[in-house]
């Protein structure tokens, strides 16, 4: 049996994200899934050295890479709209539950138990650093694109910067803190 389930991982390049929003630059999911990875990680370790947290940040990372593997199957549902309504937001979670489901299937039956608290995190300490940096990826975009003069991002900048405090997460703290302001920085100005 040939197994398609890599295959589909690889289109995550193909899928948009900021569908509704005029963009300076694109970004796609496979793009955003490596930050959010890198940025997950960052908050683990930040987690474990400074406020003795104790959580696998190699874990936290691989299940940020496959955070939103779903979306091969689904595609990407804009925020406002995923979020705007209960009902909305619960089918929708309900709909990423099966395509989570459906991708770990395709996987040889010998390899499935591996990917499947990847593909769908059950470790709820990973989860909540995953979707932090998942959130903070959110925001490092809408700076990125506020540098480059979008004002279309001004109202989603406020909104996640808002969600990132109510995290009321140490560890994001300490990123926003240390880590953000260099994100609105020309190259030059980094140096």
């Amino acid at each position: 049996m040939k197994s398609h389930f890599f295959a589909y991982i690889s289109r995550m390049r193909f899928i948009q994200r900021w569908a509704l929003m005029r963009n300076t630059a694109a970004e796609n999911v496979q793009e955003h899934s490596h930050q959010v990875a890198v940025l997950a990680h960052a908050l683990a370790v930040i987690r474990n050295e400074l406020y003795g947290g104790m959580v696998d940040a190699g874990a936290v990372a691989v299940a940020a890479l496959y955070h939103d593997a779903s979306e091969i199957l689904t595609g990407d549902m804009p925020t406002p709209i995923k979020y705007d309504n209960p009902a909305i937001r619960d089918a929708y979670k309900a709909v990423e539950t099966v395509a989570e489901g459906k991708l770990v299937e395709m996987l040889p039956p010998e390899l499935r138990e591996s990917y499947r608290d990847i593909v769908t995190v059950a470790d709820s300490d990973i989860e909540t650093l995953v979707k932090a940096a998942d959130k903070l990826s959110a925001h490092i975009k809408c700076l990125e694109e506020l540098k480059a003069g979008n004002n279309e991002f001004r109202e989603a900048a406020f909104q996640t910067r808002r969600a990132l405090e109510a995290y009321d997460l140490p560890e994001v703290t300490y990123f926003m803190e240390k880590f953000l302001p260099s994100f609105s920085l020309t190259l030059d100005e980094l140096k």
